[in-house]
Parts: C-alpha cells; sequence; structure tokens
C-alpha cells in the first residue's frame, strides 16, 4: 500500500496536513506545488487499496483525476472548501466539503480529528485571511494576545511562502516547509527553533513594503484595482497583499492583476470581508478561474480580457 499527501501549497494546505500527520503519522508521497498549482491529483496514479489524502483544491477542477482514482479502487480523503460541484458519491471516497465563507481546509480538519491539534488549525486560518474564524478559535483554546498575534505572522508567513508562478519563485519549496513542520506540535517552537521561519518572516515583510507603495490604477468606496509588475517579489506578494488590503478596508473590493511577462496576467480578487461573497463566481467567467466566494483569482488573464474583467468585477461589487 502507498500514501499520497496531495495538498495546496499555502498556508491553508500545509497547516491542514501538519494537523493530520501529527493525529496520523505515516510516511507519504507528497504532492504539492505553487497555491496556484490546483490540478494536483492529475500526477497520482494509484493502485488498488493506495490511500490518497487531498487537502485544499478544488474537487471541481480535479474531479477526472478523483474519478480516475476511485476506478483504480484507491481510498481518496477529500477536505476542502473551494466550489466543488457535484460531489461523487462512492464508498471509497470521504468527501468533507464546505464552502461557507467562514471557513477553511485547517479549520475542517480540525473538526475532523475533533480538536487535536487546533494551534494549526489558528494559524492555517490566519493564513487563509479569515482572521475572525482563527480568533475566535485562538480564544476557545485559550491563546493569550501574545500568542495569537505570533501565530498570524506565522500563517500570513506560510501563506505569502506560496505564491509564485514556479517553485523558484518561493522562497522554500512547499514539500520541503511542510516537512519543517513536522517535528513540531506547537507552532511557537517553529517560531522560536525554525531558521525557516526568520527567512520567510524577513522576505514577507520586504515584499509587502514594496506592494504598499504602490497605488491603485482605478479605485471608489467599493472596490480598487492594483497592477502589479512582472518581478519576483510581486508574483510572491499578491495574495499576501490583496488579503492586508480586504482587512485594511472590509467595506471595498480588491483586484489584483500582477504582469506574467506573456501578455496576460495573474488575477487575485477579494471579496469584502463584511459581504464574502462573488469572488468565486467572477473568476469562474474567465477559462482559467476559480476559488472561493470570499477569494478567487485567475491563473491567466490575456491581455485583451482586462477591460471585461475590470467591468464584470466593477459591476459585482458596485
Amino acid at each position: 500500500m502507498t500514501y499520497y499527501d496531495v495538498f495546496n501549497g499555502d498556508a491553508d494546505g500545509i497547516c491542514a496536513l501538519q494537523q493530520l500527520r501529527l493525529a496520523e503519522p505515516r510516511d507519504a508521497i507528497l504532492i504539492t506545488g505553487v497555491k496556484r498549482d490546483i490540478e494536483l491529483l492529475g500526477r497520482v496514479q494509484p493502485q488498488a487499496d493506495d490511500t490518497v489524502t487531498v487537502l485544499d483544491i478544488s474537487l471541481d477542477k480535479n474531479r477526472d483525476a478523483l474519478l480516475d482514482c476511485l476506478e483504480n479502487e484507491a481510498w481518496v480523503t477529500y477536505v476542502d472548501h473551494h466550489f466543488a460541484g457535484e460531489i461523487p458519491q462512492h464508498p471509497r471516497l470521504d468527501a468533507i466539503i464546505d464552502t461557507t465563507p467562514n471557513v477553511c481546509t485547517s479549520l475542517l480538519v480540525n473538526r475532523y480529528l475533533d480538536h487535536a491539534h487546533p494551534k494549526w488549525a489558528v494559524v492555517g486560518a490566519f493564513g487563509d485571511n479569515l482572521n475572525d474564524s482563527a480568533l475566535a478559535l485562538a480564544k476557545q483554546i485559550g491563546l493569550d494576545e501574545h500568542t495569537t498575534q505570533h501565530f498570524e505572522v506565522l500563517g500570513n508567513c506560510i501563506n505569502y511562502n506560496g505564491y509564485g508562478e514556479t517553485v523558484e519563485d518561493l522562497h522554500v519549496p512547499p514539500a520541503r516547509l511542510s516537512l519543517s513542520l513536522r517535528p513540531f506540535a506547537d507552532p511557537m517552537a517553529f517560531i522560536r527553533d525554525s531558521d525557516l521561519f526568520g527567512i520567510l518572516r524577513d522576505g514577507y515583510e520586504e515584499d509587502l513594503a514594496r506592494a504598499q507603495s504602490l497605488a491603485p490604477t482605478s479605485s471608489d468606496e467599493r472596490h480598487a484595482v492594483y497592477l502589479l509588475p512582472a518581478q519576483p517579489w510581486a508574483r510572491r506578494v499578491s495574495g499576501v497583499f490583496a488579503n492586508q488590503l480586504a482587512r485594511d478596508n472590509p467595506g471595498r473590493a480588491y483586484a489584483l492583476l500582477t504582469d506574467n511577462g506573456r501578455g496576460g496576467y495573474v488575477v487575485s480578487v477579494r471579496a469584502p470581508l463584511n459581504n464574502r461573497q462573488g469572488a468565486d463566481a467572477l473568476c469562474r467567467q474567465f477559462p482559467t478561474g476559480g476559488g472561493r466566494a470570499a477569494a478567487a483569482g485567475i491563473n491567466e488573464l490575456p491581455q485583451d480580457d482586462v477591460p471585461r474583467f475590470v467591468t464584470l468585477f466593477s459591476r459585482a461589487y458596485s
């Protein structure tokens, strides 16, 4: 029997897997990549009775690969909070799917494990920009303000590390980062004892400072659009910068378009935090778009489609 762990390379995917492997240690083949590399399940070719765990990638985007796994008689546990479409009914599939705006995969795994390792769920929720949910869980498990603030920084840094066009854009490959967390049941121990935390924190702060110097290309009280250059720092910071903007102005929607250097853009959309709706529906109108109601994106938006996108974005949040 072979085990496969298939997970998004952002904070939510990594922290969800961290909880599971602390609770259920196992040697598994890790399948992951940059945050936007979501069609990961197709890399798995399981045999009968192999076990596949899938975390924080859209079932709808991996439907054919999931059906192939089930046809090969693998056992699949699928935990996610993105748009799923119709969920297959199969005796070898355990699907834990919840697309409501205030949950993420780390919180779903925490629920699944009956709060076995909730500290990592707090980190994952912060990284996924679910600050209210993260704070509620932190309070529930008795974290003090100092520790909670450190968990927020860690979540943001892990999430920041997932953004890039390729793994070479990142400070730490997600598979390596996931394995580096594995010995630490307490996130504070990782913050204190791992050199990787300092690398991520310093990179995060430097890139975010660059992004904060940018002005929006268009903005009003309800929405704003930013254009970012075709630079590694911009590719790394686009997601966390969008999250920061959303937190700073919860009544406004944001769209960040990062030049991909090939005549198009990578798009990050954040719905207003006080109305976490519509981002996924907006982005799915474009061939490479997807995500969830509160936060979504488009992997490749051609230059010619930018005016149409901006028009639809403005209409969605007018």
